[in-house]
């Protein structure tokens, strides 16, 4: 679980990261059930790109990604539009972005944790993930214990981050970056020996074959969409509903092997 003090000016960077016009309405808009939204007719998602394959800018332009296509989905199956807006990590795991009522709901990878749902009403879970370490092909790193001595880079306020925080050898340095694809970067650069993060998206990034996974992590988290912690109890109910919907009648399966299934 994270350690980490969030002070004023870090909400402030948080809301200034949205990177798409701030959505008004406040959450007065309501469906046709009554459940209160922040714009009329559309289910705003909070999301942060890239973070292949679940949520980037595909090559219409467009977001997609497993959990874009998921909340497009859950949208449709509440007569809605999809509205998405792209913000830093930090605002959306410590739940600052559903504070503001900048958005319905957080579609972004988000591992439930307790410190999470303390400030944020989760779905049930929609995907579990493992941990893993990347390397460069020619690294002879098969596992932490071999990052003694080394860089390795994490994507903050991430579960990756805590892993690593917690595991990595005391000798390690674990640098952290704002994003992902800062993060990838680095390693290419050759400024990190190592990326400790969830697998499918270190899968995203073997590059033809240029980095390899060296281990995985068994660690138990599962992701969860994420709404206000209260007022929210409607939507989280409809958002559940969208989703088992999804699973009865193969949707779920069909995006999920579009993402996951070569």
């Amino acid at each position: 679980m994270l350690h980490k003090a969030r002070t004023a000016l870090a909400a402030i960077l948080a809301l200034g990261a949205l990177t798409t016009t701030a959505c008004s309405g406040g959450g007065t808009a309501q469906t046709a059930s009554g459940i209160p939204l922040v714009n009329e007719g559309s289910l705003t998602v909070c999301s942060n790109v890239p973070f292949e394959p679940f949520e980037y800018v595909g090559d219409d332009g467009e977001y997609t990604g497993f959990d874009m296509d998921l909340s497009r989905e859950i949208a449709a199956g509440m007569g809605l539009e999809l509205e998405v807006q792209n913000a830093s990590f930090d605002g959306l795991q410590s739940g600052t972005v559903l504070a503001a009522n900048q958005c319905d709901m957080i579609a972004a990878a988000v591992t439930i944790t307790p410190e999470r749902e303390k400030n944020m009403a989760f779905s049930d879970p929609y995907y579990d993930s493992l941990q893993s370490l990347l390397v460069p092909a020619d690294s002879a790193a098969k596992s932490l214990e071999d990052m003694a001595g080394k860089k390795i880079g994490i994507q903050q306020g991430t579960t990756g981050e805590t892993y690593a925080r917690d595991n990595a050898p005391a000798d390690a340095e674990v640098i952290a970056y704002q994003t992902d694809a800062e993060l990838f970067q680095a390693l290419q650069a050759g400024n990190i020996d190592a990326v400790l993060q969830d697998l499918p998206v270190n899968l995203a990034h073997t590059d033809g074959d240029a980095f390899t996974i060296a281990a995985k992590y068994a660690t138990g988290e599962s992701y969860g969409l994420a709404m206000r912690k209260a007022g929210s109890e409607d939507l989280v109910k409809e958002v559940n509903s969208q989703l088992s919907t999804m699973r009865e009648n193969g949707k779920y399966t069909e995006i999920y092997d579009k993402y996951f299934t070569e």
